[in-house]
């Protein structure tokens, strides 16, 4: 395996220091009597004693002195201490709901307090940078994030932590969490599917058209520019006015409100960034790589598709990588006309000021994101040139 031949950095420090402070500085969990308290908040001694103080202190300071003067031989050790604190995480609010959780009130629960997040942060932080620097493969990588979530999923169903608030939530509403992962994945792969073939398509035309050039790329620029939410609202009368003419696209599910706004304002916002990478793509395929193909006797259909394509796919993946993450986030904006989604709970938890409500939305959204980023990310470096 590689390692960075670059010196030693102050990064690592750093981030186990900032790491070291908001453990100490900040809750590491709060006790809440009922869903919508805010409730009591414990720092990391009070909520798991001086045992759980110590090892994650101890903890942070071999990451501290590791990453000081980083060998070659000492990067697995990081990499493997990192990622065993990562995955263990989550006993430390096991540990908290065993001590401080009172047993006489059936309403009480537990919320992760910030400090938890910050060590969650920057342990991932550390991990990342240290991955980055020992050039460690695409295996490896994902053999690590895999033992995380599988680890968290695992502490997640134990029973310790049957009382976090967050667990509560996703408990309550099983049934409309795999209904909304369903819609909220149908919406934003959706448009993306329809926004590539559309995309290609102007691309193209604009490859071979010079003309169309300028007035495609303002049209897709203007619809980027309109704001999110101006956009769902826009597209609401026409839409309902034209479901009430033609009552036909009732029985589709087309009208004011739902997916069909939510839709068409996701396929509008997702055609930029694949039409002008594709574009750039498909122009920037170097003439003397062109004229060998013809050297070759290649008509120009076998150019496009055994020359130009090849050479041109690794933009137009970071273009749908872009797009893609892009769509995830917007889908849930998308909530509040009815299009459905992890918005809902999003929204929902605002409403009812109930934060942890809000996470059951938002956390599988970022993590919907980073997937998506993960997985084109991986398939762009695959298509790229040798």
């Amino acid at each position: 395996m590689p390692v960075s031949t670059k010196p030693p950095t102050r990064v690592l420090p750093a981030l186990a220091l900032a790491a070291f402070a908001c453990v100490w500085l900040l809750d590491l969990g709060v006790v809440q009597p009922n869903r919508i308290v805010s409730g009591t908040g414990y720092g990391l001694y009070a909520a798991t004693g001086w045992f759980g103080a110590v090892v994650v202190s101890f903890l942070l300071a071999v990451v501290i002195v590791l990453a000081t003067r980083l060998t070659p031989k000492r990067f697995g050790a990081l990499i493997l201490l990192l990622t065993t604190a990562l995955m263990a995480q989550p006993l430390l609010l096991e540990v908290f709901a065993l001590r401080k959780l009172p047993e006489d009130s059936a309403y009480a629960r537990i919320g992760i307090g910030a400090g938890f997040w910050c060590l969650a942060f920057f342990l991932a932080l550390m991990l990342l940078e240290t991955l980055g620097r020992y050039k460690a493969s695409r295996r490896l990588q994902f053999s690590v994030v895999l033992l995380v979530v599988v680890s968290w999923w695992f502490c997640a169903s134990r029973e310790g932590l049957s009382s976090l608030s967050l667990i509560r939530e996703y408990a309550n509403r099983a049934d409309q969490f795999s209904q909304a992962l369903t819609t909220h994945l149908s919406l934003s792969l959706g448009a993306v599917a329809i926004s590539a073939v559309l995309a290609f398509g102007l691309a193209l035309a604009m490859v071979r058209r010079e003309r169309l050039r300028r007035p495609l790329l303002g049209l897709v620029s203007f619809m980027q520019t309109i704001p999110s939410l101006a956009l769902f609202g826009l597209l609401i009368a026409p839409l309902g006015a034209l479901s009430a003419a033609y009552p036909f696209l009732q029985t589709l599910g087309i009208r004011g409100i739902g997916w069909a706004p939510a839709m068409l304002a996701l396929i509008a916002y997702s055609l930029l960034p694949m039409v002008r990478n594709t574009y750039v793509a498909l122009m920037e395929v170097p003439e003397p790589v062109v004229d060998a193909g013809r050297g070759m006797g290649m008509n120009e259909r076998q150019i496009f598709f055994k020359v130009k394509l090849p050479l041109a796919l690794p933009v137009i993946i970071e273009g749908v990588r872009i797009t893609t993450i892009q769509a995830i986030g917007l889908t849930a904006v998308a909530a509040l006309i009815g299009a459905g989604g992890f918005g809902t709970f999003i929204f929902q938890g605002l409403g009812q000021a109930a934060m942890d409500l809000v996470l059951l939305g938002a956390l599988p959204t970022v993590f919907l994101a980073l997937a998506a980023d993960a997985i084109l990310s991986a398939l762009k470096f695959q298509r790229a040139p040798r």
